[in-house]
């Protein structure tokens, strides 16, 4: 009985300040303490300065294998194609011409790994967890991006070309993936950093995750559930349920345990990304329904993951 309960208040203290937070943030919207103005400048300021510090600072403080973190990079590449590919079909099959195949797949396959899962992360395993996690953030990142295109990208030569054009500035201008390869590129040739800037780079960074959690909870609008019930649940149980399961369980197959197990959990159990909403209105889809898909899958979320932590921790697998 006593494992039992210590079970289950590791997986709270892990999931429980995510939850708290968002519905903080949800809470200080209401009230009017946080605006739409504050959740956008914030947004910005987390994207593009705070969390790129952490990460960047993350990789350069720590010790790092990068030759065996690459088996968890390759794997997580593989299962979240293959994973996009079963989404693929499954979509195609159950929404059968309909408007909105690409940006239902994009709900069920896209996973908010650099704020939810790096929180997830960082609460359970720390910094040195944060930092193998920031290299797998980088790498699924740029998958994602390029999945999505595909997702959203009506046919015809002229949405080719929107879409190369969407996919290469996801790509080059993206501050997480510029961070995290000057972070491996600054540790692998050991370029010493100023204490000065380490120092003032802690400051962004020590912000990063409140503040990206605060702005999530208060761009929720969970009243928008109402409508398109039938394809937000369905992306919803991809995201939360089949993407955790079979990427998590694959993960055990090939023998990952321990923190590489636990990362592979929380980044495959993360909610829909709030890119997605952005890349859909950007590619002509439907934000209202991406937006859906978001909301619901941030708020059952903090249920999913706590049972699948409680799970693979009573089994001693992470």
């Amino acid at each position: 009985m006593n494992g039992f309960i210590d079970q289950l208040l590791f997986s709270a203290s892990v999931t429980g300040p995510i939850c708290l937070m968002l519905f903080l943030g949800v809470a200080l919207k209401r009230i009017g303490l946080i605006n739409e103005n504050f959740i956008d400048v914030a947004s910005k300021l987390v994207f593009q300065v705070s969390l790129p510090a952490m990460l960047f600072l993350s990789i350069i403080q720590s010790e790092h294998d990068f030759a065996a973190a690459a088996n968890l990079v390759v794997y997580g590449l593989v299962a979240n194609l293959l994973f996009f590919l079963f989404t693929a079909f499954s979509t195609k099959f159950a929404f059968k011409n309909s408007e909105d195949n690409g940006v239902i797949l994009q709900g069920g396959f896209r996973a908010n790994t650099a704020i939810i899962a790096l929180a997830y992360v960082a609460n359970a395993y720390g910094e040195t967890g944060v930092a193998l996690a920031a290299v797998y953030v980088a790498s699924t990142t740029i998958l994602y991006n390029i999945q999505a295109v595909v997702a959203l990208s009506p046919r015809g030569e002229t949405s080719g070309k929107q879409a190369l054009a969407i996919m290469t500035k996801t790509l080059t201008k993206n501050p997480l993936i510029i961070s995290i390869l000057a972070g491996v590129v600054f540790y692998t040739l050991s370029i010493p950093v100023p204490k000065m800037i380490t120092d003032a780079g802690s400051y962004f960074a020590n912000m990063t995750l409140p503040l990206a959690l605060l702005c999530t909870g208060g761009s929720l609008d969970v009243s928008a559930l109402r409508s398109e019930k039938a394809p937000a649940w369905f992306a919803t149980g991809y995201k939360l349920v089949l993407c955790p399961l079979f990427i998590t369980l694959g993960g055990y197959v090939f023998g990952f345990r321990g923190l590489d197990l636990g990362i592979i959990f929380f980044m495959s159990s993360a909610p829909t990304a709030a890119a997605s909403y952005v890349m859909a209105r950007a590619m002509g889809g439907n934000s209202k329904l991406a937006a859906n898909i978001i909301a619901l899958t941030t708020v059952a979320s903090l249920v999913t993951c706590t049972f699948g932590l409680f799970l693979l921790s009573s089994m001693q697998l992470i």
